[in-house]
């Protein structure tokens, strides 16, 4: 990219990139490297474009390039992404958040009112967006809980960042909480083992014990149906997967939960299931 403008620079980024992402992905991450990486977004561009790349950001992108170019998602190298027009930091210990998780949120936040609850437990909180989204944009009492140390680590730097307080707590699934136990929401570990041939090659740099269960993907989701009933939960967001809700379903009624409910995402996949005690 030698004496490369900025203009020239982004395109002709856009089409390294589109050596193994399709055009119109090449195209909007290329710009995403240069107002999120850089500083300089689309307005900046435009009017200064012609302003002539340095040395050393020819060096970065040539770096970022490499690391990219072998699968490691954008998130990872930035080291940041944002959710719900938020940042939030992220590690290879944590997942990337993805859009479809909001669905998880306003159910929660929907569920919350429905049953006048007053404290939810976030299981499995990876980077934290949903325990500190919750404790952002509600009045609940927020507590929230991973086995992965590291997990909670990049999770509470989050929540110092946005200046919310938080209970966090190591363990597996609600182990650790204590009584009484009310809201539970969660985006588990959901991915048939025997699928990950099939995955795009970014989420093999994703921690994979947050990404696979075993039983087809459905243990972990049906431990947390049973340990949130015995611990006699009110109420629980849970995010599945496509083509799961009916045996999720099925499960969650054998457990004895009385009131289930599939949502579906916007490309009319199963994606969150909320099941009710009847109090």
């Amino acid at each position: 990219m030698q004496n490369q403008s900025f203009t020239s620079a982004r395109r002709a980024l856009a089409e390294k990139l589109s050596l193994f992402l399709n055009h119109n992905e090449a195209n909007a991450e290329s710009w995403r490297w240069f107002e999120e990486g850089l500083g300089w977004g689309r307005a900046r561009i435009i009017a200064h474009g012609e302003e002539l790349v340095t040395e050393d950001i020819e060096n970065q992108l040539a770096v970022w390039l490499d690391r990219r170019a072998r699968g490691e998602p954008w998130a990872y190298i930035l080291g940041w992404t944002t959710w719900r027009g938020r940042r939030f930091n992220v590690t290879p210990a944590t997942l990337i958040p993805r859009p479809e998780t909001e669905f998880v949120l306003e159910s929660a936040i929907e569920l919350a009112v429905q049953i006048g609850a007053r404290r939810v437990v976030d299981v499995g909180a990876g980077a934290g967006i949903l325990a500190v989204t919750l404790a952002l944009e509600t009045n609940l009492d927020v507590t929230a809980t991973d086995i992965s140390p590291k997990a909670l680590a990049a999770a509470k730097q989050n929540a110092r960042e946005h200046g919310v307080n938080i209970t966090w707590l190591s363990g597996d699934l609600l182990a650790s909480v204590p009584d009484p136990v009310d809201l539970v929401v969660s985006n588990p570990p959901y991915v048939d083992p025997k699928d990950k041939a099939t995955l795009q090659r970014e989420l093999f740099f994703e921690p994979a014990e947050a990404l696979f269960a075993p039983d087809r993907g459905l243990e972990v989701i049906t431990r947390l149906l049973e340990q949130c009933f015995e611990r006699k939960a009110r109420g629980l967001v849970i995010e599945i997967g496509s083509g799961q809700g009916d045996e999720l379903s099925l499960r969650a009624s054998k457990i004895g939960w009385q009131v289930i409910e599939i949502k579906q995402d916007t490309a009319k996949h199963d994606r969150v299931l909320v099941a009710r005690a009847i109090q």
